[in-house]
């Protein structure tokens, strides 16, 4: 029986060379591409492989969220960062970085060197 693209109803064919990006690592993956769209599936056994080869890797860690209070300073606003946070980032305490609002949420992100 054929399988058709959820999203343009298009055939579907297996391919080998659907490729997946983490943290800049390459994984290349058998799984179904629909001829007219283009778009790609994974199979879940594939799919569970990567990740187990990304964990492995370090690069696929089980989420991580913390609470914590903010503190107020004399210039602003503080937050403090987790000891188990810092040593998995490899953090110093010199790093420059960058602070994006994304609706009510902060992105922290370390700059790079």
């Amino acid at each position: 029986m054929a399988k058709n693209c959820p999203n343009c109803n298009g055939e579907m064919k297996e391919a080998e060379d659907i490729l997946s990006e983490i943290e800049g690592y390459v994984f290349i993956e058998k799984g179904l591409r629909c001829l007219k769209c283009g778009e790609e599936f994974v199979g879940e056994n594939a799919g569970q492989k990567m990740i187990e080869a990304s964990r492995k890797l370090g690069l696929w860690g089980e989420p991580l969220k913390l609470y914590r209070k903010l503190s107020k300073s004399a210039r602003g606003t503080v937050i403090r960062l987790p000891s188990d946070i810092e040593r998995a980032l490899g953090i110093k305490g010199n790093e420059e970085i960058s602070i994006t609002k994304i609706g009510r949420r902060i992105c922290i992100e370390i700059s790079p060197s």
